[in-house]
């Protein structure tokens, strides 16, 4: 059997679920010529198996007999393994199938003979050692019986737990499997068995885990190589794997893009939301990716079609939000987007009942000015507020009436959006919460993967802070922004946020301690050194809110074009 894919939940423990089967894995690493190498074996081809063909760790699911096996276990009992593995009980029977599977597939034996030292081959009789092969074939008598007859003690303290992995929900066949890290036991030689292994080899980490490798592998096992392909030596892997750690449960999930249906990790921008729309994997219908003109489904009040204006701007394009339903089946826009024809016809197309309102969040022009389009194809009343005077601003919009701060618009039976405020980004940002989800559709003011861009004179570095401060307040379960995918946690996304600006002015002002009086071009080098420097022209607008913002609070001055701190201008 071979390990298989999982996913991070950010638990220690799996889902109870009794279509998880239990499973081990074994990395066997070892220093090579070339540095560290890791055994790999390959499955037999067979149909109607997942890893068909497929080079994976050795490893499998857990028998029963891994039980008994725990009277011959040595250096670690079953109370230690288990709190190891964040499990009530069993968890030695983890260590131990990952010692069984290894031997039976790759003839390598993690086992002290009876002298108390790790099993070599001088160790064995040709006829013993045959007779362990024999005891672990299908039919045979098992590994413990061998154990027993030799007086050997199987070394569950050489190996280190190194990760949990899930299967992806949705799946015929789930697997609840823990991976191991073991150093090559001296003086064995690996041999695969010749009827589930059909071929084995020692490999690079890195070299295999490249997208370029020809090797058959799963996405688990490519992933676990990846994770060890650093280390120089099999000690240094060891040694790491044995260091008190948390770590969490990874468990992929299935969704459908332009490159057909794979599995997503947790760190990926769409993963929570993937789990919101197909929690059970049923029908791989979420999306990896946002697909111009494509509708998604994200809730029975909620719909997303996103515009083809991606850039470095605006991300993978600005996001329209169908909101509504309810016995009426009647529905608000929220962003209508830019002046694309395509876009207003793929929003018409998509739209799940008659559209009547349409919202904006504000009125720069990847985010309003289709709304005119829309409303001349609908007849819906257009709402949010009257556009600043600048660059970059929708001056065509047109609102029936200014929204105010608190106001609550019924939509449809159960479906009701509140108006909050939330200057910072540009003076007339308006936030929408939908109460019966808890969703904030955040327009630009929180993005997903960056940074909004605080453009002075209508951009304005102490309102942006104190416009997230206040959604502190909310009960929120979700974040819709205008760029991007749904976001979870809110109040850690709009901490982070706070933090992240927080951070940058604390640079801001190091930089004028250093620098003494400096213009912008120079600020911004220092300030956004850890930005591309094709970005530094636009990182210099949240570089002037920041600083003026510090001058509203009596830290930094401006005169003739160059800025300095106070302490120092006034000295």
């Amino acid at each position: 059997m071979t390990e298989t894919t999982g996913n991070q939940t950010g638990s220690t423990t799996a889902p109870t679920s009794k279509s998880l089967r239990n499973a081990a894995s074994l990395l066997v690493v070892r220093d090579g010529k070339a540095g560290m190498e890791v055994l790999l074996v390959r499955r037999v081809e067979r149909a109607n198996d997942r890893s068909s063909g497929a080079y994976v760790f050795p490893g499998g699911t857990l028998d029963p007999e891994d039980h008994s096996l725990q009277a011959y276990a040595a250096g670690l009992d079953d109370t230690a393994a288990s709190a190891r593995l964040g499990l009530p009980a069993s968890g030695l029977s983890f260590y131990l199938a990952a010692v069984r599977e290894c031997f039976e597939e790759a003839g390598l034996l993690f086992a002290y003979g009876s002298d108390g030292q790790l099993l070599a081959p001088e160790h064995l009789e040709p006829a013993q050692h045959a007779f362990l092969r024999e005891a672990v074939q299908r039919g045979g008598p098992g590994l413990a019986h061998a154990c027993e007859q030799l007086g050997l003690r199987l070394a569950a303290d050489r190996l280190a737990y190194h990760s949990y992995w899930l299967t992806p929900p949705g799946l015929p066949k789930r697997f609840d499997t823990r991976f191991f890290v073991a150093i090559a036991p001296a003086g064995q030689t690996a041999v695969h068995d010749g009827t589930e292994i059909v071929e084995h080899r020692w490999v690079r980490p890195g070299e295999a885990a490249d997208a370029a490798s020809d090797l058959p592998m799963l996405h688990v096992t490519r992933r676990t190589l990846a994770s060890i392909a650093h280390f120089e030596t099999a000690q240094a892997c060891f040694a790491y794997a044995t260091q008190p750690r948390e770590i969490a449960c990874i468990m992929p999930r299935l969704a459908t893009g332009s490159a057909g249906v794979r599995p997503v990790m947790p760190n990926e921008a769409c993963y929570a939301e993937i789990g919101r729309i197909d929690p059970d994997g049923k029908t791989h219908g979420a999306r990896y990716e946002l697909a111009p003109g494509t509708p998604v489904r994200l809730s029975d009040r909620v719909w997303r079609v996103t515009a083809n204006n991606g850039s470095v701007m605006t991300g993978p394009g600005t996001n329209t939000y169908f909101v509504g339903g309810g016995a009426r089946n009647e529905w608000a826009v929220i962003d209508p987007g830019p002046a694309d024809a395509s876009h207003v016809q793929a929003v018409l197309a998509a739209a799940p009942g008659p559209i009547r309102w349409v919202f904006t969040t504000h009125t720069h022009l990847d985010h309003s000015p289709a709304a005119r389009a829309l409303q001349a194809a609908t007849g819906a009343t257009v709402l949010g507020r009257a556009a600043p005077p600048g660059q970059w601003q929708d001056a065509d919009f047109a609102s029936e009436r200014e929204l105010q701060h608190g106001e609550r618009i019924r939509i449809d039976d159960g479906c009701t959006l509140r108006v909050c405020h939330t200057p910072g980004h540009a003076s007339n940002h308006l936030c929408y919460l939908l109460e019966e989800e808890k969703t904030l559709f955040t327009g630009d003011h929180v993005m997903q993967g960056s940074t909004v861009v605080i453009t002075p004179p209508d951009g304005n570095m102490r309102e942006y802070l104190d416009s997230l401060a206040a959604l502190q307040s909310e009960d929120l379960d979700w974040l819709a922004p205008g760029h991007g995918f749904l976001i979870p946690r809110p109040q850690d996304a709009i901490r982070l946020l706070m933090r992240h600006r927080l951070h940058r002015e604390a640079k801001v002002l190091s930089a004028l301690r250093e620098l003494g009086p400096a213009g912008l071009d120079t600020l911004v080098l220092r300030v956004y050194d850890d930005v591309p420097e094709r970005m530094h022209p636009v990182a210099q607008r949240s570089l002037l809110a920041h600083l003026l913002k510090l001058d509203a609070d009596g830290k930094a001055r401006e005169a003739d074009g160059r800025w300095e701190p106070v302490s120092q201008a006034t000295a």
